[in-house]
């Protein structure tokens, strides 16, 4: 049998990233990806900022690197729409398949293995079951991603699509984000550009029908080619209560650790494979299980607080009408937008948010509805 100090059950950026750091302290780690490439399905709208790719130890290749956002439109449901300079928040598209094959190449290159078309069936008591067999194992590294959710929480999952397209209405530079709580209960529609006319357009709500909804959305913009069509669940519920069980280790979106808000997950879902890595090679060194416990602390330090207040920000967003959206969107003033432009940080979002909904002195424009969750964001948000 096979023997390895990890195995890792997916070969997501966390995953990667955990093994890249299992690696590079010496320790043999194998990573699992069911798939038939590293990746693939690609269902992330890769949208990143240069400063969070530094902090994962990532430089972006020619690759990798898709293209430059510089502003974004967000449209309320009657048309009106605000805007946001994003050329200070420093934020890229990148290529996720390959920004996920870059991790790859560092994970190996630090001394991991990788083995694609082959799945995870099982923990048993001396390491894993897969399809290719039974695997030896001290810790199972489990970022199989949102799957690994969905059975028991499901009121935290969401139903997407997302295609690529072809369209001479896509602007290189410029997200849109569409906000319509009766088309896209819970969630939006979004375009964000990959430059030179493409793009990736998606839908995500709470009990719709994507498909018939993307169409609709498209159909709406005007002509366009599809060339890849994308149908996946995301996560919208936060991190889950426990990282680490006995010896098996969760990182990445079967943590819950991409983003409340937008389910975007690249960032924090990295910085939970590092965080794991680290974690998993100081145990390995010293057998202590309190180094493992640590990795869900180092997380929660850095991402815990901004994630509650994206929730809480979610639970404002799902309960308002598309009426009361249109009020909010009307107390929105430049001198707000200009402020969001200038000062905000894109991965750190919630206060922005907040801006948008009209600050403290505008929350009458839907008091009724969110006041208490409101209150408790803006209370987290003076802290920061």
């Amino acid at each position: 049998m096979e023997e390895y100090d990890v195995v890792v059950a997916g070969g997501s950026i966390s995953g990667l990233m955990s093994a890249r750091e299992i690696a590079k302290k010496g320790h043999s780690v194998l990573v699992l990806e069911e798939g038939f490439e590293i990746g693939t399905p690609d269902h992330c709208g890769g949208l990143v900022s240069k400063s969070a790719l530094d902090e994962l130890g990532i430089e972006p290749t020619q690759k990798t690197f898709d293209s430059t956002i510089n502003s974004a439109l967000i449209y309320a449901p009657g048309g009106k729409h605000i805007g946001i300079n994003s050329k200070k928040q420093k934020v890229i598209v990148v290529n996720r398949r390959e920004l996920d094959k870059q991790v790859a190449r560092q994970a190996k290159q630090a001394g991991a293995k990788i083995r694609v078309k082959t799945g995870f069936k099982e923990k048993t008591k001396l390491g894993v079951k897969t399809t290719d067999g039974e695997i030896g194992c001290k810790i199972l590294v489990d970022c199989r991603g949102v799957g690994a959710l969905t059975n028991n929480e499901r009121d935290g999952v969401l139903l997407s699509a997302q295609y690529e397209v072809y369209a001479d209405w896509i602007e290189d530079g410029k997200v849109e984000v569409y906000f319509d709580n009766i088309k896209y209960p819970g969630f939006f529609a979004w375009i964000i550009p990959s430059g030179n006319g493409a793009g990736k357009v998606g839908v995500a709500g709470r009990k719709i029908n994507v498909s018939n909804l993307m169409e609709q959305f498209l159909k709406s913009k005007g002509n366009h080619s599809t060339i890849r069509k994308i149908f996946a669940p995301i996560w919208i519920k936060g991190p889950i209560k426990n990282f680490v069980v006995e010896n098996t280790v969760i990182a990445g979106d079967a943590a819950g650790q991409s983003k409340p808000t937008t389910a975007g997950g690249i960032y924090s879902c990295g910085m939970g494979g590092i965080f794991a890595g680290t974690a998993i090679s100081k145990y390995l060194e010293s057998d202590d299980q309190i180094h493992l416990k640590q990795y869900q602390k180092n997380w929660h330090d850095k991402f815990g607080k901004e994630f509650e207040k994206q929730r809480l920000a979610r639970k404002i967003l799902e309960r308002v009408d598309n009426k009361t959206i249109d009020t909010i969107f009307n107390t929105i003033t430049p001198e707000i937008t200009d402020e969001i432009s200038n000062k905000d940080d894109f991965d750190f979002h919630t206060t922005a948010i907040v801006k948008l909904l009209g600050m403290r002195k505008s929350l009458n424009a839907a008091q009724n509805i969110m006041s208490a969750e409101i209150k408790r964001i803006l209370n987290y948000s003076s802290t920061r």
